[in-house]
């Protein structure tokens, strides 16, 4: 049966009351605490706003009263709209502006000039903490309607906001929560910030089964296996990036993570050279490969890495695969023409699917309509978008050996000297040589009005020059890049991934 946000929340404060459910540095909440503060701040959003909101910001960080006051919300049968104090306040304005916000819970008032009312999120005083829980009115949840909506960079310049159904999540948990094992006992990281869609998972995952949500901070995620030992984790949930980052600072040793039992990654692709290094430091955990845009509620796809190495799929790319899609989901994959193909654009639909984009003239060529055997068909955008179409991901994917392999987005495949050519491939070549940690390729207009191709690497690797040669030993001419740079580490954007927009300017800059 599908349950709303709070609902999944309310249902283990009512079994696990003294069970901890959120543990932020040395501060640890039990369930019944939590929902307590949860009351308590929902009882001051709706003074302060003088009836229940529609929608409310929160601008907050991964802390005790950001936790809360998402909760809060929820609490209210109201949507949370989360935006990031790091942001620009140009970006979180334009977001308020969009969402049509009714007021933004700010932690500790923030200083953001925003066009809306900013209600400060605070911790009760030590009388009012002590007083009684005020009464709050039934709680009125309804499973169809908008728990929460995220807003992705979009094409034009302008964010674009994503809005997730509470039956959209809850077909999501039903799935997640029994999948990794989680109940009272399970210690769950979170490691995104709560713009990303997957924190959504380290809260709801953990507070809709009885675990305990574990914040590190953001230098114990420079050294995760010394926060995995120290807070005992069974569940570990991030973008990749973060292995590559301990494997730069030598923080992986072999072993460090006896507790783990699972290790999930997603957001980006997980390499198979992370995930051997993620192995040997957490011997005992199952490793898992998400994958999924926001639109199809968090993730979509899994993929889990045999027990035995020996057993592990090699695609070309040096990726791991993204596997099968998730129980109830479709999936048609589609070429240029819109006709079936084993290896093209993946189009999903189900109840992951989100109802279409908070603005819709966003929606126009974003779903497709598509019966066996014919074309897919794009939809105008004209009115509501039924339930029965497809989302086209703008991920290219092929089916290798029962299982999807992410090959990049449709824009990172691309012609040089009229050859088609996966930068992937390459990235994974160059990973392959000594000493390269990590590997992008990317395509830079060249001088002649073609696209030229070039590198940057991370590691103590060999020269350039001499790393250019033994590419040429492993890949056509028209494969192997203009140049190589050598970086520290690779730039990450604010959700944690490779930042591949940032490379490529870069990269652009220095040739103009």
């Amino acid at each position: 049966m599908d349950r709303t946000l709070y609902e999944w929340f309310a249902a283990s404060v009512a079994a696990h009351g003294d069970d901890l459910a959120l543990e932020v540095g040395e501060e640890q909440l039990t369930y019944r605490r939590l929902g307590e503060l949860v009351d308590r701040l929902a009882g001051e959003l709706l003074a302060a706003h003088g009836t229940v909101p529609g929608r409310v910001g929160l601008l907050a960080e991964r802390s005790v009263l950001g936790y809360a006051g998402y909760l809060a919300v929820q609490r209210l049968g109201a949507t949370v709209v989360p935006l990031n104090p790091s942001f620009p306040a140009a970006r979180n304005t334009a977001i308020a502006r969009a969402g049509e916000l009714d007021l933004v819970l700010a932690e500790g008032g923030d200083g953001q000039e925003l066009p809306v009312p900013v209600l400060a999120l605070t911790r009760p005083s030590d009388a009012a903490d002590s007083a009684p829980v005020p009464q709050l009115p039934p709680y009125e949840g309804d499973v169809d309607s908008v728990a929460y909506i995220l807003f992705t960079s979009g094409s034009t310049g302008a964010p674009k906001g994503v809005p997730i159904r509470h039956r959209n999540v809850s077909a999501y948990l039903r799935h997640v929560v029994p999948r990794y094992e989680m109940g009272p006992g399970s210690r769950v990281s979170q490691t995104f910030d709560l713009t990303f869609d997957l924190s959504v998972f380290d809260m709801f995952a953990a507070w809709g089964s009885g675990a305990a949500l574990v914040v590190p901070g953001r230098a114990d995620l420079m050294a995760p296996t010394r926060f995995v030992a120290a807070k005992e984790l069974t569940h570990w949930f991030s973008v990749p990036s973060v292995v590559s980052v301990a494997r730069r600072l030598r923080s992986l040793a072999a072993g460090r993570m006896p507790s783990l039992r699972w290790s999930l990654f997603c957001g980006e692709p997980l390499t198979l050279q992370q995930a051997k290094a993620w192995r040997r430091a957490a011997p005992g955990s199952r490793i898992e490969n998400l994958y999924g845009p926001t639109e199809l509620t968090i993730s979509c796809t899994e993929f889990r890495l045999p027990a035995d190495s020996a057993d592990w799929p090699r695609p070309a790319n040096g990726t791991v695969p993204i596997g099968t899609l998730y129980p109830g989901l479709e999936q048609v994959i589609i070429d240029a023409d819109g006709r079936p193909c084993d290896d093209g654009e993946l189009c999903v639909r189900g109840p992951q699917r989100f109802p279409g984009y908070l603005d819709p003239a966003n929606n126009a060529g974003r779903f497709v309509a598509y019966e066996d055997g014919g074309r897919a068909r794009d939809f105008d955008g004209a009115g509501p978008v039924p339930g029965a179409l497809w989302y086209r991901t703008g991920d290219r994917v092929a089916r290798q050996g029962g299982h999807l392999v992410h090959l990049g987005r449709l824009d990172q495949q691309v012609k040089v000297r009229g050859y088609r050519v996966e930068l992937g491939e390459i990235e994974a070549a160059l990973r392959e040589l000594p000493g390269v940690r990590d590997a992008l390729v990317v395509a830079v207009p060249g001088a002649d009005g073609e696209s030229d191709l070039e590198a940057v690497c991370t590691g103590a690797a060999a020269e350039p020059q001499e790393l250019l040669a033994a590419l040429r030993l492993r890949l056509p001419a028209y494969m192997v890049p203009r140049g190589i740079s050598r970086y520290e580490e690779l730039p990450l954007n604010a959700n944690g991934k490779v930042d591949r927009k940032s490379v490529t300017a870069e990269v652009a800059a220095q040739y103009a």
